[in-house]
């Protein structure tokens, strides 16, 4: 199991070294198989860690950072400019707490929605407004149904819309995300926490002439030039601390199971983290 990872480089090979990799350096990267005291990673996977970023916080970066990056910097399109609106859902979770925060480094005034129960993680994102929902009984999630979310858009954006919706919730939050969007808006649909969107027809966005992708990070990542962009300028962020990253916790290796489980109650604030 376990898709990412962070640590110091116990070998290389002829190639790594030709690109400037050598042993002890400090590195992140992504391939599966990642819940392993040693890992064979592709040259073309990893991610030079600079001074002054904690390995459990470069860890952090590598899917949920890198995608955040994708979500704020490239998959909308430029379809949302500085100081227009973008909505992105579930801020007080893991990927989109860092998607909040770039979309504010980027220019573009942010609304969040957000559990109760996460709402004091949510506040520290600097969002222009958050739509605080009721949790799922049992559950850590939102309960989209509990506050109407349109109508509060609506209210914020003077009956405009947004230009982009960051969706990562899918099923619960497909109608709201559509219907927040503002004229020629794009709705990025990037998970399914609550299920896989429906198939719905493309005539439902002729009212705004909006926009919808379902994009994913390996498309974003196309090459080593890419990929050290997207973590450059995410790294370089950290540093000067414009971002905040959020460690929830940290289980061991022989924990994986209890940290499933933890993810699955839905009640990560944050990252969550394997250390051996």
């Amino acid at each position: 199991g376990g898709q990412e990872g962070g640590g110091t480089i116990a070998a290389v090979s002829d190639e790594a070294a030709a690109q400037g990799l050598k042993v002890g350096d400090r590195v992140a990267y992504s391939v599966f198989g990642s819940y392993a005291e040693y890992t064979a990673v592709p040259t073309g996977k990893i991610l030079p860690v600079p001074d002054g970023v904690g390995l459990d916080v470069a860890t952090s970066c590598v899917v949920q950072g890198m995608t955040a990056h994708y979500l704020t910097s490239s998959a909308h399109a430029d379809l949302i400019k500085e100081g227009e609106w973008c909505l992105i859902h579930g801020v007080g979770g893991g990927t989109c707490q860092w998607a909040a925060q770039m979309a504010k480094i980027r220019g573009y005034k942010v609304i969040g929605t957000v559990s109760k129960g996460k709402a004091d993680v949510a506040s520290s994102l600097g969002c222009d407004e958050l739509i605080v929902l009721d949790e799922v009984e049992g559950a850590s999630f939102e309960d989209y149904e509990s506050v109407d979310v349109v109508a509060k858009v609506n209210e914020i954006t003077g009956g405009e819309g947004v230009k982009c919706v960051i969706d990562g919730i899918g099923k619960s939050t497909v109608d709201i995300s559509i219907n927040s969007l503002g004229r020629r808006g794009i709705f990025v649909s990037f998970g399914n926490a609550s299920g896989a969107v429906p198939a719905f027809p493309v005539l439902r966005l002729i009212g705004k002439s909006a926009y919808v992708t379902r994009p994913k990070l390996l498309d974003y990542t196309v090459d080593r030039e890419e990929l050290t962009w997207r973590s450059g300028e995410i790294f370089s962020w950290l540093n000067e601390g414009k971002l905040s990253v959020s460690v929830d916790t940290t289980f061991t290796l022989d924990e994986a199971a209890e940290g499933h489980k933890y993810l699955e109650a839905g009640k990560s604030k944050g990252k969550v983290l394997y250390a051996i």
